[in-house]
């Protein structure tokens, strides 16, 4: 699930390059949920007020980030008028909203080089950190079926397999924890004990990957202070001390 050497010991950069292109494609031309594919273009076509006279991008989302990621973060899905409108996930969903909260926390820990994520060309750029999505299209009601995310898994898959030197996963909420797990499994990593989901919680797997837990920063959780701006900030600095101590079990001694 990853190798943890440098990249020329797997992928050489041109390769892996060509590679997330290859995945980035297979993604956004993806039609495997016509429910999904239905409830985007239907949004894209009727807009919310504030971006009546913005084209909607109203397809499946790829991941974003650094291609040298030892970090990947897995979010839920796109957000209607947020990733589904913008075309890059966590973007654009409001002023203060998942998007802004997320990258205000990964600026603060060294991740992001703004701490708003508002337009595809607002020059955000992430340092050794790629975001993904457990479902790559908009769902009815922030709710995709069981049958959906397994149907995205292969995307998920793919785009890990193009980040050679992942460390370390960090799901945002329990949906994206398990929908994690879900894959491992697939691929015959069976963890025991499993890992429960928890802020803050992580978990060794099998593969050498470690899951760490934390709150989806939505507006359900912002909003009424389950998940404050500490909390997840918190979380991307732990995250941030896994690395280098995993960076110094690595290094020649």
């Amino acid at each position: 699930m990853g190798a943890t050497g440098d990249v020329g010991a797997g992928l050489s950069r041109t390769t892996q390059h060509r590679t997330l292109t290859m995945v980035r494609e297979a993604i956004i031309t993806c039609e495997r949920c016509p429910r999904l594919r239905e409830y985007c273009r239907r949004i894209g076509r009727e807009k919310r007020r504030a971006f009546r006279d913005e084209s909607y991008w109203a397809r499946p989302v790829p991941g974003f980030g650094d291609p040298r990621a030892r970090m990947l973060i897995l979010g839920l899905a796109p957000a209607a008028h947020g990733a589904n409108r913008t075309g890059r996930v966590f973007t654009g969903d409001g002023v203060g909203a998942s998007g802004d909260f997320l990258m205000a926390a990964l600026h603060r820990a060294g991740f992001a080089n703004i701490s708003t994520s508002r337009d595809p060309h607002d020059g955000l750029t992430l340092s050794d950190a790629f975001i993904a999505a457990a479902v790559r299209c908009a769902p009815p009601d922030n709710k995709p079926t069981r049958e959906e995310i397994v149907n995205c898994l292969p995307h998920l898959e793919a785009e890990i397999e193009a980040l050679p030197q992942l460390h370390l996963v960090v799901a945002l909420g329990k949906i994206a924890f398990d929908a994690y797990l879900q894959l491992v499994k697939d691929r015959g990593v069976i963890p025991r004990p499993r890992p429960q989901f928890a802020h803050g919680a992580t978990a060794t797997l099998p593969d050498g990957l470690l899951l760490l837990g934390c709150y989806h920063p939505s507006r359900q959780n912002t909003n009424t202070g389950k998940l404050t701006p500490r909390m997840l900030a918190d979380v991307f600095l732990k995250a941030r001390r896994l690395l280098r101590v995993l960076q110094e079990k690595e290094e020649p001694t």
